[in-house]
């Protein structure tokens, strides 16, 4: 596949070592999507299980399992670091930075989370109940109303 006529014109190359393709499917239809890889512009392109781009993870059957994953891990490793500080830092300050830094990553780009299944929304969920037993001193066995 060659690069298209608009990009030289432009004085536009494409970066191989940047480039990524994903192949969408529904998991019954996975199977036939071709494997190898893509020839474009002269490189070799693997497709890829998923692709990043605005910071939204998109699986090749764009079930939002990656970008949930992701998204719930970096959460708990900031609460983890958060937890480190809670006791040096006013408790008002702490709540603005738990905000910041929680809610702030899982209200990022949360209209293609619209439909989600409920076992990845819990995990969402998850985090904010994290979030509530830091800031409000709890145990977790302690119940946070939803």
């Amino acid at each position: 596949m060659k690069s298209a006529p608009w990009m030289k014109s432009n004085r536009l190359q494409l970066n191989s070592d940047k480039t990524e393709v994903l192949w969408c499917a529904t998991n019954r239809r996975l199977h036939q999507l071709p494997v190898p890889a893509t020839l474009i512009d002269g490189a070799l392109i693997t497709p890829a299980m998923y692709v990043r781009d605005l910071g939204i993870y998109l699986d090749r059957d764009l079930s939002m399992r990656t970008h949930v994953q992701r998204t719930v891990s970096r959460c708990f490793a900031a609460l983890c670091q958060l937890h480190q500080i809670r006791h040096s830092i006013p408790a008002a300050t702490f709540q603005m930075l738990v905000v910041a830094l929680i809610h702030s990553r899982l209200d990022y780009g949360n209209s293609v989370l619209v439909g989600l299944p409920a076992y990845l929304i819990w995990r969402l969920q998850s985090v904010l109940n994290a979030a509530a037993w830091l800031i409000f001193h709890l145990r977790r066995s302690d119940h946070i109303s939803e």
